[in-house]
């Protein structure tokens, strides 16, 4: 029922890094928020939310509690991933979100969440810092239901996706109970109709009377999502409230990177500590990295190449340690500061470089390698594969730099030089054995 890309970003799209290379496109990077800030922003469009405020200390969570003036209250740990419900926190607390009777109950619990990592299934074990909390009201719900709307490769616009089920993993239910997610195509000329809020409201099993209710703020939904260059807007739960309220109980919000320069406001909200630093520093400069789990670091121009390395790496037996794509027109300052970005990760045991020069010269990427490895005293042993404009003068340029770099003209060739001295390096570690002076190649 699901296409692939409703599958990669409607369900959780954005999670840890993954170990084979079809899992790059789960990891494309898009802009998330927490959602203290997510839900202060959609309130401004007239949708409905629990009151809250964030705190960054326990004594200021205290005060808010007090400020709600309620006996009915919820506090949730704010990083950027999901799973926080059971997560385990540095200090022993399980649980990122935990129901609170008084604010004195709050502080206690922004005690042992503030400051302290919190591991979830989609932070991976090293798990993210709490820096904020964020406290609300707590509802008495009458149902829960998901509720999502994002782009859509297959229809070329957006779609809306629901199911009963919601509060719950909504990828377990799609994958068990399919027959229980549903669609709705939307014609971005025409927008959201009636018919289809409607339609959604009936199947989700929104109660008669609040049918008019849920139309209203799924049209708000998607207001919000068109306004603000969205590519996930996931309310789960969406909900009834015993009170008679719909209401948007959770909200993760994605924004396209290329509407940055349309969306300041949104992207200054851009939480840089919850980012692999990595990645972070990638941005800087124009460098489409992201992070993965392998030994054999990878610098390569053009995203169709980078994927076709990282395959050969795996058919060689190898892992990928990282996606870094220099793009067709990178400079040498660029190139340099790829290479200290791959060496930098400590499970990288040998790189490889696979460039085919054509707006991208190889001469460029001589010199930038050159550089990075005289500047940064670089060991790990790097392996070349060039082709295309200026080769010759970027294999001249290596030669007379006195640097040990591997050279290589076939991609199955470099792709297994690079495995094996990964392997080799590996083994030595293990051992203790520096083989920095001589590898067998």
């Amino acid at each position: 029922m699901f296409s692939q890309v409703l599958k990669r970003s409607a369900l959780n799209a954005f999670s840890p890094k993954q170990k084979a290379t079809s899992s790059l496109v789960y990891t494309k990077r898009y802009l998330n928020v927490h959602e203290y800030q997510a839900q202060k922003m959609m309130r401004t469009y007239g949708i409905e939310c629990p009151n809250g405020n964030v705190a960054d200390t326990p004594e200021e969570a205290e005060k808010l509690a007090e400020v709600l003036n309620t006996q009915d209250l919820v506090v949730k740990a704010q990083i950027l991933a999901g799973g926080r419900g059971k997560g385990v926190f540095s200090s022993g607390l399980k649980g990122g979100v935990h129901i609170c009777n008084s604010p004195e109950e709050v502080k206690n619990y922004a005690k042992k969440m503030l400051g302290y990592t919190l591991v979830t299934k989609q932070t991976g074990p090293d798990g993210k810092v709490v820096n904020k909390i964020y406290i609300a009201e707590r509802h008495y719900l009458r149902r829960e239901m998901y509720f999502a709307i994002l782009m859509d490769r297959k229809t070329g616009g957006p779609v809306m996706i629901a199911s009963p089920e919601g509060g719950v993993d909504i990828e377990t239910v799609a994958r068990e109970n399919p027959s229980a997610i549903f669609v709705e195509p939307i014609d971005i000329f025409k927008g959201v109709q009636p018919e289809q809020t409607a339609r959604l409201a009936q199947k989700i099993g929104i109660s008669p009377k609040n049918i008019s209710k849920a139309q209203d703020q799924m049209q708000k939904l998607y207001n919000f999502f068109i306004k603000h260059d969205c590519t996930l807007v996931e309310i789960n739960p969406l909900a009834e409230t015993s009170s008679g309220d719909v209401l948007c109980m959770d909200a993760k919000l994605n924004f396209d990177d290329n509407a940055a320069f349309r969306q300041k406001e949104v992207f200054d909200l851009r939480d840089r500590t919850q980012e692999d630093p990595r990645e972070v520093k990638a941005s800087e400069y124009d460098l489409n990295y992201i992070g993965l789990d392998g030994s054999i670091g990878c610098l390569v121009n053009g995203a169709g190449l980078a994927m076709a390395t990282m395959d050969i790496i795996k058919h060689y037996g190898g892992s990928p340690a990282n996606f870094l794509d220099v793009g067709g027109g990178a400079t040498q300052k660029q190139v340099t500061e790829a290479i200290k970005l791959i060496s930098s990760d400590t499970k990288v045991k040998s790189i490889l470089v696979n460039i085919f020069g054509g707006i991208m010269k190889c001469d460029i990427i001589a010199l930038g390698i050159i550089a990075a490895v005289k500047e940064l005293s670089i060991k790990t042993p790097l392996v070349v594969r060039l082709q295309g404009t200026n080769v010759e003068s970027a294999k001249k340029i290596m030669e007379d730099s006195g640097l040990r770099l591997i050279a290589a003209d076939d991609l199955d060739e470099a792709a297994e030089k690079a495995v094996r001295i990964a392997d080799i390096v590996s083994l030595a570690e293990k051992a203790d054995l520096d083989v920095s002076f001589k590898l067998p190649i």
